[in-house]
């Protein structure tokens, strides 16, 4: 209703040009027709003051603007005539139809085409004349043609519109694929991280405060050499990590990435770091087939091992820390297993983003892991970290 009562500016603009030009037309005696029931000059005015008034809701009440602007057209055929009454009821036919509803955007075009068949047929009937044909172009001219204009601009318009709400949906679908990946890439680099440099830091945490309770001069000496010596790589992975980050290659993984031919290494260095806590580390490969792997399989067991190690580090009692390697058809395995139990000593703080770490590297992989403490058949409860990784290449999704 508000709507109704203020019109727009435009449609003001349009409705008082147009009453002054027929108003002008009329003072100048400017008349389309003449012999009709209603021959006083003044009576077209009526007609036009209607279709003025009505010009006024075009665009907010454009169906209401129509009837009345047909009315006001029929009448003014009775009267002597004023060519903007024409032109007026043209604009409200284009604009009941450009911002009208669907329906009726539908119904207006069909309506005029029948109407001005209608009427061509019913005037040659009557005047049995091929002049009667003009009657028929001039109702089409009036009533389809508008019609017919307001149909093609209301598409273009729909068009348009549709093609700026897909202009918005793909920037916020690329908004939301950036950042999924700048958080997918944070969460990487959020693994590579932790495992990088857990296992030295969680190693040097344990011996420096082995070296601060055991007032042993030799034994100082060999902690300290143990915590230099994971200070250094530690560092010198922070350095490889740092690199790959300024190079701004966020697809490759660091030099010298990990393979399974470096797990002898890193046990032998797990054990190095376990030698003061009771831990002794073993490697089993018990693989029946030593066909290549995958780069990504390859790093995440090795991430798997490193982890698990560091966390044997961390919590595991006294006693083996064994770690088997198994393939079989389209899987490897990882599996590492330690005593579940509390110990005396020195002890590192964790977090659990080891663990979390695990899950997610072999969820990319779509592996599974499993993580917990269960019994090994002789009363021992010990804590296993068995993961079962895709060997095919078909399926590794990292």
């Amino acid at each position: 209703m508000f709507s109704f009562l203020r019109p727009h500016r435009h449609d003001v603009l349009i409705a008082v040009i147009g009453l002054l030009s027929g108003l002008l037309l009329w003072t100048l005696g400017l008349h389309t027709q003449g012999g009709r029931p209603f021959s006083a000059p003044w009576v077209s005015l009526l007609p036009l003051a209607v279709v003025s008034v009505f010009a006024l809701v075009r665009r907010t009440a454009p169906q209401v603007g129509l009837i009345f602007g047909t009315l006001a057209v029929v009448a003014d055929q009775f009267t002597v005539g004023n060519m903007v009454t024409v032109v007026l009821f043209t604009d409200l036919m284009y604009a009941a139809v450009l911002y009208g509803t669907p329906a009726a955007a539908r119904r207006i075009p069909v309506t005029t085409f029948l109407i001005t068949v209608a009427v061509t047929i019913g005037f040659l009937a009557w005047f049995r004349n091929p002049q009667a044909l003009l009657v028929g172009i001039l109702t089409g001219v009036v009533s389809f043609a508008p019609a017919i204009t307001g149909v093609s601009v209301r598409n273009h318009r729909d068009a348009a519109e549709a093609a700026r709400l897909r202009a918005e949906q793909t920037a916020l679908l690329a908004e939301m694929d950036r950042t999924q990946a700048v958080t997918a890439e944070r969460s990487r680099m959020a693994r590579e991280l932790h495992d990088l440099v857990a296992n030295h830091l969680s190693a040097i945490a344990i011996h420096s405060t082995a070296a601060l309770s055991i007032d042993d001069p030799a034994t100082s000496r060999e902690v300290l050499g143990v915590i230099r010596e994971n200070s250094v790589e530690g560092l010198a992975e922070m350095r490889r990590l740092i690199g790959l980050l300024r190079t701004g290659d966020a697809d490759a993984e660091p030099s010298a990435s990990p393979t399974l031919d470096t797990l002898d290494a890193l046990i032998e260095q797990a054990g190095t770091n376990a030698g003061t806590t009771g831990l002794t580390c073993t490697f089993e490969d018990a693989r029946e087939e030593r066909g290549p792997v995958p780069a990504p399989v390859e790093l995440t067991s090795y991430r798997i091992v490193q982890e698990s190690l560091t966390n044997a580090l961390k919590h595991a009692a006294p006693g083996p820390v064994a770690v088997r390697l198994g393939r079989a058809g389209p899987s490897l395995t990882v599996e590492v297993s330690s005593v579940f139990g509390d110990r005396s000593g020195p002890r590192a703080p964790g977090s659990g983003a080891g663990l979390v770490g695990m899950r997610e590297r072999v969820a990319l992989l779509g592996g599974t892991i499993e993580a917990g403490p269960v019994d090994d058949g002789s009363g021992t409860r010990i804590w296993r970290v068995r993961a079962e990784l895709p060997v095919n290449e078909g399926n590794v999704g990292e």
